[in-house]
């Protein structure tokens, strides 16, 4: 076992408290986002002990969980977002547990970087995360596109009106795995080069012990 069992219990049990939590202060589409959909794979990662799971996660969130690490850090410390995206977790008419569950977005990173050094880079992660967001985010521009999850019409959750919304949807979808899973992969496969998931092969039989009888 190469991830402890407390870690993939403690995951399911956090998992089976966020999700009702969530669902019933956000509703259904919310678990559109990508770092719903990582918290449910991150679970199902821990318990398959799968590199590829992993890497499939840690392609798509390890850049937009660290800035959202380092946005909600500056608040705190400054007073001021650096970047955007986490002001909600001072808006004291969100309940205070639902604010309290949202700290995974920093336990994440660094697990999925744990867990990519204990069980090995799969490079076939980035592709499976690029698959994702084309059916994600195609779904997002089209349901409820006043929610814009996931950026799906405009970035920052605010619609954009520069271009017509297909031409946006179409740079969203080649850029974002250009330019956030690629490099990150490309890193995460530098870094982790060494420990990539090695299928082992058939023994191959002794012919020349059998040729001498």
């Amino acid at each position: 076992m190469r991830v402890p069992l407390w870690l993939k219990i403690g995951w399911t049990i956090w998992l089976a408290i966020w999700a009702p939590v969530y669902w019933r202060q956000y509703g259904a589409q919310n678990f559109l986002y990508f770092c719903d959909i990582g918290n449910v794979l991150i679970g199902i990662g821990l318990w398959l002990e799968s590199p590829l799971v992993f890497s499939w996660v840690g392609s798509g969130l390890l850049v937009f969980q660290s800035l959202y690490t380092i946005d909600l850090v500056g608040a705190v410390l400054t007073g001021k977002h650096l970047i955007g995206g986490t002001e909600y977790m001072f808006d004291p008419h969100l309940p205070l547990a639902v604010r309290l569950l949202s700290l995974f977005h920093i336990a994440t990173p660094p697990l999925l970087v744990w867990a990519i050094w204990r069980l090995g880079y799969d490079r076939r992660g980035w592709k499976l995360q690029t698959l994702t967001t084309w059916i994600v985010v195609t779904i997002n521009f089209f349901w409820r596109p006043g929610q814009d999850v996931n950026w799906a019409r405009g970035p920052f959750f605010h619609e954009q009106h520069a271009v017509p919304g297909w031409a946006y949807l179409i740079a969203y979808l080649v850029i974002v795995p250009l330019a956030i899973y690629l490099p990150t992969h490309l890193l995460l496969d530098r870094l982790y080069r060494r420990t990539h998931p090695v299928v082992p092969s058939e023994p191959v039989p002794d012919t020349t012990s059998l040729s001498q009888h």
